[in-house]
């Protein structure tokens, strides 16, 4: 539900310009995205909480982000219009659902300008969000520390806090934590990474991609990124997408070995964040691992 004192505020932070058309486009995770359309024609995207989350506010972790894109000349992501606490107002991206069939240049190349910064170290300089979730983001200098404390044992004992796996999940689950050293390579470059790359946060108009959103970004594994793209396999992704990935960015010869691990991660994301249906496929996953 569209709050109209909501819709107001929105119009006064824009100067008083007149709202003539909203739409509500989603609600998730307690965070209203709404498509507006000012009487100039402009339309814009307005993002704010429908309850307020008083642990950890995506909204000003998400403008920390796209500023901090933008910083890096970054420019495949939607420019902030206006931004404080409680509003994140960008502009809108037309896209539609013609989605290429196959990996296009333009995307690729998109992917690999987010790839090609590097950091000393594993982290970022603030907490950043996936599906509304803070994400730990304290720099390390262990790749496998980092992945394993703030990736993957954290939304594993999300999930076991809310009583969504079973004891063989966990055992097995248990294990790859304990082995997660000698099943990663030993500490990759440091690379700037989207954070929350599937197919809903890439926007394609007519077959040709035409933006990111909702990034939560830190400097991680880029094959990390690479193998939640896979996972789904999206149209947009097909099978030479490797091939064409490696003559920009190498992937290790072992990335096979070990994209389940990360799978694993983004697998247990959703089952926390959406629904235990997404046990089925963090089992299918387990049963890939080498342990």
């Amino acid at each position: 539900m569209i709050n109209i004192n909501d819709i107001n505020q929105i119009s006064t932070l824009l100067n008083g310009k007149k709202i003539i058309k909203y739409e509500l486009i989603s609600n998730s995770f307690n965070i209203n995205c709404v498509k507006i359309c000012l009487s100039n024609n402009q339309i814009l995207i307005a993002k704010y909480y429908s309850e307020k989350n008083n642990t950890f506010n995506a909204i000003t972790s998400e403008r920390q982000n796209l500023k901090y894109l933008a910083e890096k000349n970054i420019k495949c992501f939607p420019k902030i219009i206006f931004s404080n606490e409680d509003y994140l107002i960008t502009e809108y991206i037309e896209n539609n659902n013609n989605k290429p069939k196959k990996t296009n240049l333009d995307f690729l190349k998109a992917v690999i300008n987010i790839h090609s910064l590097s950091s000393n170290s594993y982290g970022f300089r603030f907490d950043t969000q996936i599906g509304g979730v803070k994400h730990q983001n304290k720099y390390e200098k262990n790749w496998a520390e980092f992945y394993s404390n703030t990736r993957l044992i954290y939304f594993f004992d999300l999930a076991n806090k809310n009583n969504l796996l079973n004891k063989s999940t966990r055992t097995k689950i248990d294990k790859v934590i304990k082995q997660i050293k000698n099943l990663l390579p030993n500490n990759p470059k440091p690379t700037l990474m989207h954070g929350d790359l599937w197919e809903g946060n890439i926007l394609f108009k007519d077959y040709k991609f035409v933006s990111f959103i909702d990034p939560g970004s830190f400097y991680g594994h880029n094959e990390m990124e690479i193998a939640y793209l896979r996972w789904f396999k999206p149209v947009f992704i097909d099978d030479n997408f490797l091939l064409k990935y490696k003559e920009y960015i190498p992937i290790d010869k072992n990335y096979f070995n070990y994209e389940p691990v990360y799978q694993l991660y983004y697998a247990l994301c959703n089952v926390v964040l959406w629904d235990k249906s997404y046990v089925i496929e963090v089992n299918n996953l387990l049963n890939k691992i080498k342990i």
